[in-house]
């Protein structure tokens, strides 16, 4: 074959392939998922300035650098550019792991949350803390002693078939850095505490508390005691 027409195959190969891609990023674009409350919904608690900034703009902020780094990322991959596709890694899991952690913390919380869990993740808490104080100790100081931005959690053990908690740094999605299935976490970002409780992080950790959402946290549990374990992308939601 010559050189011509080597150029030529390329090209026509491009020219298919861009199509393809603009219509794969189309249909796996992640969208900014609706809040089942209302932004004062969760007042005292958690005031309706924080929760719309934190929702309307951070959150909205991670989906669409998501969107954008998964299109070059694509391309990348088209081109077989592997210097790109690495160079990409560090947006991909800040943004990606953004938007995971957020959409799952929107259904941990609710206006009539707050109380004890009842049911399969009441014994599951017993059995591996002693008791639902000890959880809620336990987990609170973990989350308070997170070093700069990050993010508190309750988890799912697949191996041991235990409750652990844990934290991670900054948007490190729970499932991609420890293995843990996640089922309650504790946004400790700046901008999900600062304007209504100032430097004092424990005042809204003690008082997040009071709206969240058990029911969620013990659905989500049973599903994984059924074996039926949720992928990324039924937690994100439906893609459009």
């Amino acid at each position: 074959m010559s050189m011509l027409s080597r150029v030529g195959q390329v090209r026509r190969c491009a020219a298919t392939v861009s199509p393809v891609l603009g219509t794969v990023a189309a249909r796996w674009k992640h969208s900014l998922p609706d809040l089942t409350y209302d932004y004062g919904a969760l007042e005292p608690h958690i005031n309706a300035e924080i929760m719309q900034l934190h929702h309307s703009k951070h959150h909205a902020t991670y989906v669409n650098n998501l969107n954008v780094t998964e299109e070059k990322y694509q391309e990348a991959l088209a081109k077989g550019d592997v210097t790109a596709q690495v160079s990409l890694q560090p947006a991909l899991r800040f943004n990606g792991g953004g938007h995971i952690n957020h959409t799952i913390f929107w259904t941990n919380l609710s206006p009539n949350g707050g109380g004890e869990p009842q049911g399969e993740l009441a014994a599951a808490i017993n059995r591996d803390f002693g008791s639902f104080q000890a959880l809620k100790d336990k987990m609170s100081a973990a989350t308070v002693a997170v070093q700069g931005s990050g993010w508190g959690w309750l988890g799912f053990d697949k191996e041991s078939g235990k409750l652990r908690i844990t934290a991670c740094p900054n948007q490190d999605p729970l499932q991609g850095t420890t293995g843990l299935v996640p089922l309650l976490g504790i946004d400790v970002w700046e901008h999900a505490y600062y304007l209504q409780y100032k430097n004092v992080r424990p005042d809204y950790v003690k008082a997040i508390w009071n709206v969240i959402n058990w029911e969620n946290t013990c659905t989500l549990l049973t599903k994984r005691l059924d074996g039926n374990l949720i992928s990324v992308a039924q937690i994100l939601g439906k893609c459009d």
